[in-house]
């Protein structure tokens, strides 16, 4: 058990504040801080953090010993890799709309872009990596996001409202056929709309959804967030895609799980994310990035109905956990409301596990090895080999509430 030193990641859309409070660091920031990355991915490995004092990445740790940090049946069914990657996001700006490939389109597409030479870094890649991209986000603070295609009939019903001059001809391709196909249709037309279109119909739906904020109608809030993207992606297509999407506002502890073809867009908020250790995006908007329109079409699920939020279920004392049909990840959340007796919580999996702890301090014991402390900020890597020594106990530590937040690999 050694705590770990993980990277920021500097987007644009980040937050100042967030991550560098959570972390105890000076606020704000001088430039934005979106994502904390725990784990093993190649582009920003964590580092280990030794009971001496010496640090080594994560990757070069799995390495040198796949089966004892990994576990025989986790190594074996990834091929020696973590299959998870843990973080912290925090979004003061919406992240571009995308969607993610199924393990048979990211190997079907990998193979494809190795074969035609396209390097794995470049700008016009959609693959690289041959790994499916599930992946789970569960809210710190009240987190926005958009996600998942509205049930089409609700979707008529807001163009019927908004009424938007020369809005009509698109607005009748789902009212004509109120169901995936039609989804399909109205969604590519508006995709693929040539930029002179665009820029005449943009104008005059964002001041039908001025006049619904207005007037509090029934889709003010998506109203209210298609003018907030109008202004920040001017002139981009995902600003009329993002009508189509269910809008939700995820409470602290809530979660979405988001599966292979799932359109959504991150909002603004804090939270914990947990995915596929995979790079594969297809982006749908609000983004300056590359989008492969054919290759978005094959990948979206046009699929529809009200995305389900998880609150999580009680599957021990102080533990909930967020089930998915995802085999590379499970997310736990272990918390303490500070009451005098609390029991400790009993992790007993055995398998590479990653920890961070977002409230409170903790302390985590095992059998024949000096206790680790873990305060808020802090976060910790648990190799299957200690955990096949013994449970490890988690302790809260002082008063008030303790959470922590844990990814273990799947068990599908």
């Amino acid at each position: 058990m050694e705590l770990l030193r993980n990277a920021v990641r500097p987007y644009a859309w980040g937050s100042r504040t967030a991550i560098a409070r959570l972390q105890g660091r000076a606020v704000p920031t001088p430039h934005p801080e979106a994502e904390l990355w725990m784990g093993a991915h190649p582009d920003a490995p964590s580092t280990v953090i030794g009971a001496d004092g010496v640090e080594r990445s994560l990757l070069q740790v799995l390495e040198a010993d796949p089966v004892g940090m990994l576990g025989e049946a986790c190594a074996k069914r990834w091929d020696n890799r973590l299959p998870f990657l843990l973080k912290l996001l925090a979004a003061d700006e919406p992240m571009s709309m995308q969607a993610h490939p199924s393990l048979e389109q990211a190997l079907a597409g990998f193979a494809r872009e190795e074969a035609a030479g396209i390097p794995r870094q470049a700008p016009s890649r959609n693959y690289p990596d041959p790994t499916a991209k599930p992946e789970l986000v569960c809210a710190l603070t009240e987190f926005h996001v958009l996600a998942g295609f509205r049930d089409p009939h609700r979707t008529v019903e807001l163009f019927k409202l908004l009424d938007a001059a020369n809005f009509d001809r698109y607005a009748n391709l789902l009212a004509e056929q109120p169901d995936a196909d039609g989804l399909r249709t109205l969604f590519t037309t508006l995709i693929t709309l040539p930029a002179a279109a665009l820029d005449n119909l943009l104008p005059s739906v964002l001041d039908a959804c001025v006049l619904q904020v207005k007037d509090h109608g029934p889709f003010s809030p998506e109203c209210r967030t298609v003018l907030e993207l109008g202004e920040l992606y001017p002139g981009d297509v995902g600003v009329l895609a993002a009508l189509l999407l269910n809008r939700l506002v995820l409470g602290p502890g809530e979660a979405v799980y988001l599966a292979a073809g799932n359109p959504h867009a991150y909002l603004r908020g804090t939270a914990v994310e947990i995915q596929a250790n995979s790079d594969n995006i297809l982006r749908c908007g609000l983004t300056p990035k590359h989008v492969d329109v054919p290759e978005l079409l094959r990948v979206l699920d046009f699929g529809h109905n009200d995305m389900p939020v998880l609150g999580g279920e009680l599957v021990a004392p102080h533990t909930l956990v967020y089930p998915t049909d995802a085999p590379e990840f499970e997310l736990s959340r272990l918390e303490w409301s500070g009451e005098s007796g609390d029991q400790d919580a009993l992790i007993d999996h055995i398998g590479p596990q990653l920890l961070i702890c977002t409230e409170g301090a903790a302390q985590l014991c095992r059998p024949g090895a000096p206790p680790l402390t873990m305060a808020r900020g802090d976060s910790a890597w648990l190799p299957a080999l200690d955990c096949a020594q013994g449970p490890v106990l988690v302790r809260p530590l002082g008063v008030g509430a303790t959470q922590l937040f844990r990814a273990t690999a799947g068990f599908g």
